[in-house]
Parts: structure tokens; C-alpha cells; sequence
């Protein structure tokens, strides 16, 4: 098992990363001494396929526990979904010593996040992400939230959770559709920090399709490293951590405008990301060379890299993006590379300038 620390002071947090931790949670959350009673979240794929292993192992670790079902869905990350959480857990008489299990993927994480950030002011939760993509990346870092029918994420707190529980044997079953989306988010940290693990990638993009568990475990491992480096430094988003927006600006407007149901997160963000990489060779002295790498290594992942959108589909792009948390002052601030492995963020970028990329590869 690997173990990576996200040194945050008083709130600090292990990610443990290996096969069979679902059925060792209870002992795992009886160590951070946690109240004897909590909820575990999840949604209706999740619940079928471990619902039932989680809560009979915080039983054996003398918990009790109650198993609250959400539909699975970007769509589910709604004020609605919260109620239904709130009600079970008021009805199950969850208290201020009590906490949540979030148990699915990054929607799940997300909801019972905020869910915990928010019942009786706050209360404990543990992040127990089953996909790539949470595993990576919503799970850790403290960010949680809910949509908005007007933007991604736009209700929301910093909650961190009390441990991530990283089961490898989860991925063996995530449809290829999915893991390919989580990694997008792990190219990602190639991108924005560390050249050596891009060319990593490069080199062992087909391990990680074929879910060859010693690189799987090196790709998490860094990834969440990478993320614990800039949360440690910027916990609320106050400036570097705005790196990890990188390809967010675009990939969440292009989730609003399809409603959350046309693309995966990290599909949306694959298209975003190389759209970036684009604007970063035109605005930010990226090398084209570097620009082209990024572009084929998420075409080798099987990921979308162009968006066909029509007039009236641009306007809605661009409205969204205006709503996106990172603009200020009503301007969309970019996050740009200058080579692989290092960007800057709080950039501008011209209209015009994301029009152009947008409509490359048509």
C-alpha cells in the first residue's frame, strides 16, 4: 500500500492507494476515532457493487451505519439530492460527533462533501473515491459543491475530509469510457507541474489502459502527490492552486452548455486542455512541439480533442464561461503554459483568441 500526505497543519490527511481497503474501512476509521454512528453516501451504481461490503465492515468495526442512495449522475449534484441527504440524516439521528462515507465517484464525493461541510455546521467525512478520475482528483483537495442549472460547481465550501481510501480493485471494473476520463485529470498533472511524469505518460500510456496495477499505482500515487504539493501551499484557491483549473475553463462550459449529460467530466476537459495547450502556443510562448504532444498523448488515451459547435452553441460557451468561478472583475482568467511541466495562471485571453482554437479541427 502507498501512502501520500497532504500536510495541511491540524487538518491533515493520509491518501492510502492499494488493492482490498474496502473491506478494511471500518478498522481504518475506527484509528482516526471517529463517533460510532455515520452515513455512507453513494449513488445507484456504487451501492450495488459495494454498499453492502463498506457498511459490513464498519459494522465489524462497531459502527453504525446507515446507506443512503442517490441516483448516479452528474445530474444528481443538485439542491434536491442535498435534501434527501440532509433528511436521512436528521431522520437517522446523526450527530455532531457522527460522519459520512463518501463512497462513488467524483459526483458523490462532491455531494457528500458539501453535504458534510453543511449538516449541523459541519461534521467528519471520509473520501472513498471508486473511479480514476475521484481517485485522482475530487477526492483530495477539500473542494466540494453542487451544480447550479447556470454553471458547474457554483455552490460549494472547502471541507477536507479526514482520509482517502484509494481501492485499486475498484478500477478493474469502471467501463474503459470512464477511466479514460480519469486520465485526462492525471495527464493533467504532467501538464501544469512535472515534465518527467508527461514523458512517464508518454511511455506508458498502453500500462494504464490495460490497467497494469504497478503503473496504475505510480500514475495515482504522483498525481495525488502533485495535488498534496499545491493544496499544502494553497488550501482555498488564493493563487497557486489555480493551476489545477488548467483546460477547466473551457471543459466546464462545454459540460454546461450539453447539460451534463453529452460528455464525462474528463472527456470535456481533455477537449479543454488541448484547447489551452492551443492558446498557450499562440499567447504564452508554448512551443508547438510541446502543444502537439499534449493534443496526440489524449488522442492516444482515446480521449475527444475538438468541439463542432454552432453559432448560437459558441454564444452559450462563452456565456457560460462568464460564469465560471475564476473570472474576475468579469473577465475569464486562463490558466496558460509556457513548456510542459510549468504554468501561469490569471491570465487574459481575447475572445477572439479562444474562437480561433475553438474552431481548429473542425
Amino acid at each position: 500500500m502507498r501512502t501520500v500526505k497532504v500536510p495541511l497543519g491540524t487538518r491533515s490527511y493520509n491518501i492510502r492507494i492499494g488493492s482490498r481497503l474496502l473491506d478494511d474501512i471500518g478498522s481504518q476509521c475506527r484509528r482516526l476515532g471517529l463517533g460510532q454512528r455515520c452515513a455512507v453516501i453513494t449513488d445507484s451504481k456504487g451501492s450495488p457493487r459495494y454498499g453492502k461490503r463498506v457498511t459490513k465492515s464498519l459494522a465489524q468495526a462497531g459502527f453504525e451505519s446507515v446507506l443512503i442512495e442517490v441516483p448516479a449522475g452528474e445530474k444528481s449534484k443538485n439542491m434536491r439530492s442535498m435534501e434527501t441527504c440532509f433528511n436521512a440524516l436528521a431522520e437517522h439521528r446523526l450527530e455532531r460527533g457522527s460522519f459520512i462515507v463518501a463512497l462513488g465517484g467524483g459526483v458523490v464525493g462532491d455531494l457528500a462533501g458539501y453535504v458534510a461541510a453543511s449538516y449541523l455546521r459541519g461534521i467528519r467525512f471520509v473520501q472513498v473515491p471508486t473511479t480514476l478520475l475521484a481517485q485522482v482528483d475530487s477526492s483530495v483537495g477539500g473542494k466540494t459543491g453542487i451544480n447550479l442549472s447556470a454553471g458547474k460547481n457554483l455552490v460549494g465550501a472547502f471541507h477536507q475530509p479526514e482520509l482517502v481510501l484509494c481501492d485499486l480493485d475498484s478500477l478493474k471494473t469502471l467501463p474503459r469510457r470512464e477511466l479514460r476520463a480519469g486520465l485526462a485529470e492525471v495527464i493533467k498533472y504532467g501538464i501544469i507541474y512535472d515534465a518527467r511524469f508527461f514523458k512517464w505518460l508518454e511511455n506508458n500510456i498502453e500500462a494504464l489502459l490495460k490497467r497494469d496495477e504497478r503503473a496504475m499505482t505510480h500514475a495515482i500515487a504522483r498525481s495525488c502527490q502533485i495535488k498534496a504539493d499545491v493544496v499544502a501551499e494553497d488550501e482555498k484557491e488564493g493563487g497557486l492552486r489555480a493551476i489545477l483549473n488548467f483546460g477547466h475553463t473551457i471543459g466546464h462550459a462545454i459540460e454546461a452548455i450539453t447539460s451534463y449529460g453529452k460528455y464525462l467530466h474528463g472527456e470535456a476537459i481533455s477537449i479543454g486542455q488541448v484547447k489551452a495547450a492551443r492558446l498557450s502556443a499562440a499567447l504564452h510562448g508554448l512551443p508547438e512541439t510541446d502543444a502537439d504532444r499534449i493534443e496526440s498523448l489524449f488522442k492516444r488515451t482515446g480521449l475527444p480533442v475538438n468541439i463542432k459547435l454552432g453559432t448560437s452553441q459558441t454564444k452559450k460557451l462563452f456565456a457560460a464561461m462568464k460564469l465560471d468561478k475564476k473570472v474576475s472583475g468579469g473577465t475569464v482568467k486562463f490558466v496558460l503554459a509556457d513548456r510542459i511541466g510549468h504554468v501561469d495562471f490569471g491570465l487574459n485571453v481575447p475572445d477572439s483568441e479562444i474562437a480561433g482554437v475553438l474552431a481548429m479541427g473542425k
